[in-house]
């Protein structure tokens, strides 16, 4: 399967990460939604993020990495590479930003957002992703 993906997790406390080239970012406890995208192999690509022994590759791995940090649950579209940037686009109207998290590939602010809850991505045209 390809598509885009969200996927919401939770930091269980106030943290601070070393986020590869972006150096340390503080992260306040709460949910977080970050978007993505696999043009092949989508499910792989989320079991690599809920993963805590991987080599570290993208912002998320960094992040993802603290024992404080928990992947709850994902959600997909089978959709082309241009939607993830148009899911955070619609993601950012509302939620906070974290700078130029996971963006490096793209013209977005952020692909990190931290949500009040999961409503944001309940109300999107995404399906959960069930293991």
């Amino acid at each position: 399967m390809k598509g885009v993906y969200v996927l919401i997790f939770e930091v269980k406390k106030d943290i601070e990460a070393k986020i590869g080239a972006l150096g340390n970012i503080s992260f306040q406890k709460g949910l977080y939604a970050y978007v993505g995208s696999a043009q092949n192999s989508l499910e792989k690509r989320i079991s690599r993020h809920k993963s805590k022994n991987k080599k570290k590759f993208w912002h998320l791995d960094y992040l993802l990495d603290s024992k404080d940090a928990r992947v709850l649950n994902a959600y997909y579209k089978n959709a082309g590479k241009e939607e993830e940037c148009q899911i955070a686009k619609k993601i950012s109207e509302t939620e906070i930003l974290i700078p130029r998290f996971g963006c490096s590939d793209c013209n977005c602010k952020t692909h990190l957002f931290k949500i009040k809850d999961t409503s944001v991505v309940l109300n999107m045209d995404l399906s959960e992703l069930k293991e």
